[in-house]
């Protein structure tokens, strides 16, 4: 009886212990999870059109319809998480999430903390002002107020630059201040800005300032699903479902890479 006893508090302690320790599940592929036989990833949910969140709190966009495709080449059920953007490649290194699909762009600070997939697609940060604005190049932003998105690489950009930088958890928050006369500027990615102006803001864009690519972030160690998210977006680019997205999204294809 007692030994009986004792099997069964063994087993419940170690029940108890595996629920707490909220460890990554191994898939019969050979790379890690956060739950069996799904692929959990973050994103923002305001940077519309790439991923915006709806009255039920469910994000849709072209960052989830990405992800959501790659989760299918993988076999796995897309699990899809609203994360403040600052915060995503933390939530990935520290095993929140299996992946960071929210645009983020492949900068040597971030490679650091995950690993990047190859892009997804291209782009880059663009000036954007009221029609009125005689700013036309980043030198004229100096001593301006410029608003960008937390975390972003814009704000490095503006390093140097302008000490009036004002943070916003999303682009489109600081292009809508923009377009209420708020701030002199915003440097944000020039498809979100284009979209902008698309939807009605009285908003013009100056100076492109660089190209970028934008990738799938996956936590450093787990090469196996590195492995199989580039694998899927081979896929996705030679099928032609990534041009399908874009088009969709953006009537162009951005996931080519652009040529000089």
């Amino acid at each position: 009886m007692k030994k009986r006893l004792l099997l069964v508090t063994l087993f419940l302690l170690s029940t108890i212990l595996a629920a707490c320790g909220g460890g990554k599940t191994t898939s019969d592929e050979g790379y890690e999870l956060v739950d069996d036989g799904k692929f959990t990833y973050a994103a923002s949910g305001e940077f519309k059109p790439f991923s915006v969140t709806d009255g039920s709190g469910k994000m849709s966009g072209f960052d989830i319809e990405v992800a959501e495709a790659v989760a299918e080449e993988l076999g796995l059920e897309p699990v899809q998480k609203k994360y403040t953007f600052a915060s995503i490649v933390e939530g990935v290194k520290s095993g929140r999430f299996d992946a960071a699909v929210a645009s983020h762009t492949i900068t040597p600070e971030r490679a650091e903390a995950v690993d990047f997939s190859t892009p997804y697609y291209y782009s880059g940060p663009q000036i954007f002002v009221r029609p009125d604005s005689d700013i036309q190049t980043l030198d004229d932003l100096k001593g301006m107020e410029v608003a960008v998105s937390r975390g972003s690489t814009y704000a490095d950009i503006m390093e140097g630059v302008s000490d009036n930088v004002v943070n916003y958890d999303s682009d489109v928050v600081a292009l809508e201040a923009l377009n209420n006369g708020r701030h002199d500027a915003v440097v944000t990615d020039f498809v979100t800005g284009r979209e902008a102006i698309g939807a009605g803001m009285k908003l013009e864009g100056r100076e492109l300032l660089e190209r970028s690519e934008q990738a799938i972030g996956i936590a450093k160690g787990n090469e196996k699903l590195l492995e199989a998210v580039n694998k899927a977006l081979e896929t996705l680019r030679e099928n032609g479902k990534l041009k399908e997205i874009s088009e969709k999204y953006f009537g162009e294809d951005i996931t080519t890479e652009p040529k000089e």
